[in-house]
């Protein structure tokens, strides 16, 4: 095998694995080393390809053998534009991606607007970037930092208390180290007769879930891991942050996105939603469910309150770049700030609401962002720490079935991505 096709065999393999670091309702914990002790043994990481390492150790072995592409730009373009049809032809209802790099700029989409429709996807397009969302409720966490309202050691019995069972610090809610359960998978049970009914979760995703809700799941669900000791995934504790902003500046997490996060950035078409509904032109989510349910439903209802400031925010792959961009050169937070917010709080490379992977352009350095499994959507934003090299994508129709390759692959889309920016 050459070099380029090694490189894309590597990332191919673990991209694919990239999603259940923030799928709905999945569990993942990372012990600390021994001399770290927990109070309990944590979940299953799970197989390797679904770890959320598994990224960031595909890429560092790629690192060594990825390069630029040898075609002209003209040639690329079209590679990128192939690999978005071939996406669509593998099963996704639509996709959307785009590239921004030094000399080179590319954006493209394929499929359709939703299940059973005939609306051309557009690169304009907007759709549900679920979890990373938590890139932007992370700032404005640092700002309130910046700002002096709290520090990173403020905890949440001193900002709100009893959102959660533990008593644990913005801190690790931040990086994922407070050990709190994600908490999804507990307000859609208690909303079922039958948990294990796929066709049930996919219609219960569409109930409205107060901050009660969320509040009483955290305190139902097992605590996964002692606070500080490991790195465990939680939706439920960036919803925590979230109603702490809201108490902090008495003001809603709408208001604040836009005017701290969304207008500075140049983020004209995006929005933190808080009813159902994908007004004007969206790509609108749809799971296959297989042989396990009644084969594909539209997530059209999906009620956004289900995630909260865990994943709400919905974008384009134009306003998510401007994101990346604004954020890692200063002009949402302080240099000094943004640096604290990349550096990792784990072994997995998670630092503040974002995690980082070796960049497989440029040994020893690495690329900064997050990804997003929504309820039939899937997101990717990572930007190099100069924002000179983003990728974005979008994607709808989301495989729920037992059969890992009922669709696609998100590799054969994301490693060309990648590969563009080189």
């Amino acid at each position: 095998m050459n070099p380029t096709h090694r490189a894309r065999a590597a990332l191919s393999m673990v991209i694919a694995g990239i999603l259940p670091l923030t799928g709905a309702g999945a569990v993942t914990a990372v012990a600390a080393p021994p001399a770290a002790p927990v109070s309990a043994t944590p979940p299953e990481a799970g197989s390797a390809p679904d770890h959320p390492t598994a990224l960031a150790h595909a890429v560092r072995a790629a690192a060594a053998d990825a390069a630029p592409p040898a075609a002209s730009d003209g040639t690329v373009h079209r590679d990128l534009d192939q690999a978005l049809a071939d996406l669509v032809d593998d099963g996704a209802l639509a996709v959307t991606a785009r590239v921004d790099a030094e000399g080179f700029s590319w954006s493209g989409a394929r499929g359709v607007r939703e299940l059973r429709g005939h609306s051309r996807a557009r690169t304009t397009d907007r759709f549900r970037v679920a979890s990373v969302t938590k890139m932007m409720i992370a700032t404005l966490v640092l700002q309130e930092v910046e700002n002096g309202t709290w520090s990173l050691d403020t905890s949440t019995e001193d900002v709100l208390p009893g959102a959660l069972p533990r008593d644990v610090t913005i801190e690790q809610l931040l990086s994922h180290t407070s050990g709190a359960p994600t908490a999804n998978d507990q307000l859609t049970r208690d909303h079922m007769t039958d948990p294990d009914d796929i066709d049930e979760y996919l219609s219960v995703v569409g109930d409205h879930y107060s901050e009660a809700d969320h509040i009483r799941a955290a305190h139902t669900a097992p605590w996964v891991l002692e606070p500080g000791s490991g790195f465990s995934y939680s939706n439920a504790g960036f919803v925590t942050l979230g109603m702490m902003l809201e108490k902090v500046t008495g003001r809603s997490l709408d208001d604040l996105l836009e005017e701290r996060v969304f207008d500075p950035a140049g983020m004209s078409d995006s929005d933190y939603p808080e009813q159902p509904g994908t007004p004007g032109r969206f790509l609108i989510g749809a799971a296959y469910t297989g042989a396990e349910g009644k084969g594909w439903y539209s997530t059209e209802h999906l009620d956004p309150t289900l995630f909260r400031a865990a994943g709400s925010v919905t974008s384009t792959t134009a306003d998510l770049a401007a994101f990346a961009d604004a954020l890692v050169t200063g002009d949402l937070l302080r240099p000094g700030t943004v640096a604290e917010m990349l550096t990792p709080r784990s072994a997995v490379g998670y630092g503040f609401g974002i995690v980082r992977v070796p960049d497989p352009c440029v040994p020893g350095e690495y690329l900064y962002g997050h990804d997003g499994g929504g309820v039939g959507t899937m997101s990717v934003v990572l930007t190099s720490a100069d924002g000179e090299r983003v990728v974005t994508a979008g994607i709808t129709g989301r495989n729920y079935s037992a059969d890992p390759d009922a669709l696609y692959e998100l590799g054969d889309l994301l490693v060309p991505l990648f590969e563009a920016t080189c």
